[in-house]
């Protein structure tokens, strides 16, 4: 059944996303959630995930095709600053739409915050997606 293990994938992936951004709102400053329950803040989160994925999957490769000349030359350092902004762009849809995330600014919350999701996601993806 490769559709089960498709969409084990995509659950892990999201949750392990929604995970670190929650990590992200209580470590790093300029990061914030304004929830008044545990429901909303785990559907706000949840969303927030889904809508930074969406994000990263449509944006990121065309980024890294237009700018591969960019990512030559400062030896992949541009990625820092290509994640920033996917971070502070996921920020600006999420308050679009009306949930109640926020990133502070590029520096250092959007930066940091892209690092730190990052980092937390793939460290949960290893551990979590075990068969």
């Amino acid at each position: 059944m490769p559709a089960m293990g498709f969409l084990k994938g995509l659950l892990i992936r999201v949750g392990a996303t929604a995970v670190a951004f929650w990590l992200a709102t209580l470590l790093i400053p300029g990061i914030s959630l304004d929830t008044d329950s545990a429901t909303e803040t785990i559907l706000t989160l949840i969303l927030v995930a889904v809508i930074f994925g969406v994000v990263n999957g449509v944006l990121q490769p065309i980024i890294k095709t237009v700018g591969c000349g960019f990512y030559l030359l400062t030896l992949g350092l541009i990625a820092l600053v290509v994640n920033g902004l996917l971070f502070l762009l996921t920020g600006w849809i999420a308050d679009q739409v009306g949930l109640p995330f926020d990133v502070d600014g590029f520096w250092p919350a959007a930066v940091l915050g892209a690092l730190f999701v990052g980092i937390v996601t793939w460290i949960l993806g290893a551990i979590l997606d075990r068969d």
